[in-house]
């Protein structure tokens, strides 16, 4: 939020002393700047909640070898690495080289930075390595990634305990309408207990924690049985 609260106190003070034209380009900028104030917060949310979840990591002893990965890219998966970099733990990054926009960022620790090609290799990986999905706000490629992964639960082709968060209830509650999908029956009420939405860092890292302990605790308990 602070790089926003600078732009918009910039544009203010321009806006009190412009006339005309200008006056209304400004505002313009204004009101467009407005519309993305969310996205802002939403980012400093996914920074404190990465290092969050990484001090937690290295506090807990069967967590040794899980760290923060992201997509590797900006916005929201270069506040994922943010955090965990804040925290000065490892983490990963799947970058994947695409015509525009994509480049990894500066967070990611340099021997976790990894390079794809394909889409769907990166998709696998993600979700084999996988403890847990945080999904913040985002376009097509968040959709792509988290449609597959409420597929891949619901028809049982992944299997293991896999918490998934929604980051953002009033955001995804308005981008999809799973009551409706339950309505035209094109889902089950069943379905929405494959994630769990949260609206705060504290939220999230409450349920992810607990979830996390619980299924390493059980894997642990499995393994001294072998």
């Amino acid at each position: 939020m602070e790089e926003y609260n600078r732009r918009m106190n910039e544009l203010l003070n321009s806006l009190k002393k412009a006339k005309g034209k200008e006056k209304t380009q400004i505002q313009e900028e204004i009101d467009k700047l407005k519309k993305i104030e969310d996205m802002c917060r939403y980012f400093d949310d996914a920074t404190t909640l990465s290092k969050m979840l990484s001090e937690w990591l290295a506090r807990e002893p069967l967590a040794k070898g899980i760290f923060v990965m992201s997509g590797g890219g900006g916005g929201m998966m270069e506040a994922a690495n943010k955090g965990a970099a804040l925290a000065n733990m490892d983490n990963i990054g799947l970058n994947i080289s695409l015509p525009f926009e994509q480049q990894p960022n500066q967070y990611i620790s340099p021997h976790f930075n990894f390079e794809f090609h394909y889409f769907f290799m990166r998709k696998f990986w993600f979700v084999y390595l996988a403890k847990a999905i945080v999904t913040m706000p985002g376009g097509f490629g968040t959709l792509d990634e988290l449609m597959e992964i409420l597929t891949l639960r619901q028809t049982l082709k992944v299997t293991k305990p896999l918490p998934i968060v929604l980051y953002g209830s009033n955001f995804w509650k308005k981008l999809i309408d799973f009551d409706l999908l339950i309505e035209k029956q094109l889902i089950s009420p069943e379905d929405l207990n494959l994630f769990k939405y949260a609206d705060t860092p504290q939220e999230a890292f409450e349920y992810l924690t607990t979830e996390l302990e619980k299924n390493l605790k059980k894997k642990a308990k499995k393994l001294s049985l072998e």
